[in-house]
């Protein structure tokens, strides 16, 4: 089983300006590369971070120097004259990443100022990961609009290190992040939890939030996560903790299969050659015509609504 972790940071200069990364300098692809073979990471996934300005140009030369190891989730200015189109033929670009927690790219999610992005992705087929906790139910309506869009949710829907909160306190937006479930066309990373965490690996007291995670995504489960660095959290041992204690693997073999579907989601195989820059399409979804996609859309929503009804009941 290939095993991605699903968002890194790659840095050579400045302090994160979130203290919940780790406080160097730099954080260089071979440090990345030696902790990935320590702890049997095949790949990961680069977010370039905005603290330090040179951080893109250090993800290609990560894709370049190690080959089959790397791809980025990067950003664009959100303007209407963005690249989009072609934002997927750079070498290792998988999509964008974009964070709207707080104003004017909150506002502008809301007020359909960027609406534009979202229609050019789908067109392009670049996915769009965001950090997005106070617009999860705007996400949703973004998705059901566009289902050929390949959209992901960030850090199990909530803050990650812009917030202090903890245990329950940190997973209040659950009930909007549980009601994506029905969304083919979203996935829902579990990266940086640990951070909404008062208690020591294995997390306990979050144990509830994934086990109804867990519930509710399809059985090619669109869950990721961390599998290494200071603030890891380690999926699956976590997940089949979760399983173990409070019963929630209903078919045998489940567990294997999450984090599958997310992968996909993105562009990433689920064999070795996701990570030499193989992007796939997401079946039929993606290959159809858009007319197609919106009936493929209903009816997978429509078969999934009873199993939503028990997930959010």
């Amino acid at each position: 089983m290939q095993i991605v972790d699903a968002q890194i940071h790659l840095w050579g200069s400045g302090l994160p300006t979130n203290l919940s990364h780790r406080q160097v300098t730099a954080f260089a692809p071979e440090e990345a590369i030696a902790l990935m073979n320590e702890a049997g990471v095949d790949a990961a996934v680069i977010h370039p971070p905005g603290w330090d300005p040179n951080s893109t140009d250090m993800a290609f030369a990560a894709v370049r120097n190690y080959p089959g190891r790397f791809a980025i989730m990067g950003a664009v200015p959100l303007d209407p004259r963005a690249r989009i189109a072609s934002w997927r033929k750079q070498s290792g670009m998988l999509g964008l990443r974009y964070g709207f927690l707080g104003d004017p790219a909150r506002r502008w999610l809301h007020d359909g100022t960027i609406d534009w992005l979202w229609a050019a992705a789908e067109d392009a087929g670049v996915p769009i990961a965001a950090l997005a906790t106070d617009s999860l139910t705007e996400l949703g309506r973004i998705a059901e609009r566009h289902p050929g869009l390949r959209l992901t949710i960030d850090h199990l829907g909530g803050r990650g290190g812009t917030s202090t909160l903890k245990d329950a306190a940190a997973m209040t937006h659950m009930p909007e992040l549980l009601a994506l479930a029905k969304l083919p066309n979203v996935a829902v990373k579990a990266t940086g939890v640990p951070h909404y965490s008062s208690e020591a690996y294995p997390f306990p007291a979050l144990h509830p939030f994934f086990a109804a995670a867990l519930r509710c995504v399809r059985p090619q489960s669109n869950v990721l996560g961390h599998r290494y660095h200071e603030d890891a959290l380690f999926l699956a041992p976590m997940r089949d903790d979760v399983h173990r204690g409070i019963a929630v693997a209903e078919r045998s073999g489940q567990a294997a299969r999450h984090g599958r579907g997310g992968l996909r989601l993105v562009g990433l195989g689920s064999d070795r050659r996701a990570a030499r820059n193989v992007i796939r399409p997401p079946g039929r979804m993606r290959s159809a015509p858009l007319v197609r996609r919106r009936a493929i859309f209903a009816r997978w929503a429509a078969a999934a609504s009873a199993r939503n009804a028990r997930c959010n009941s």
